[in-house]
């Protein structure tokens, strides 16, 4: 991975090895030019948003092997597309971001004012 800064300024850090995330599948979420949905967020699945997504059109829960997919439940982290975040969002069901492990260039459609808003605690 290249060097990548979070969206507080410092180093990113892993979102996910268990499941492991992330569009390059090495469990960060960083931008990548060949990566049209732009899997930079990293967030907390919650029963709410999992559903929501899946009324949307895109069933995170059930597994995709051939994806390399195991299909989430509440409590994983994952790297969201920023457009579906905003979407949820929008539609009061976004779940909690983990900062240290969301891009920076989140900022350039998400305040930082917003994602704190949204911010996971170090609880776990």
């Amino acid at each position: 991975m290249e060097s990548e800064t979070n969206v507080l300024g410092e180093e990113l850090i892993a979102c996910s090895m268990d499941p492991t995330t992330g569009f390059m599948r090495d469990g960060y979420c960083y931008p990548l030019q060949r990566d049209p949905g732009r899997h930079e967020i990293c967030a907390v699945m919650t029963e709410e948003f999992l559903q929501y997504s899946k009324a949307q059109g895109n069933d995170l829960v059930t597994p995709r092997p051939e994806l390399e997919f195991p299909g989430l439940e509440p409590g994983d982290r994952w790297c969201l597309c920023v457009p579906r975040w905003i979407e949820a969002h929008e539609a009061d069901t976004a779940p909690p971001v983990v900062l240290e492990a969301t891009s920076e260039d989140v900022l350039e459609d998400v305040s930082l004012e917003t994602l704190r808003e949204y911010a996971h605690g170090d609880g776990e």
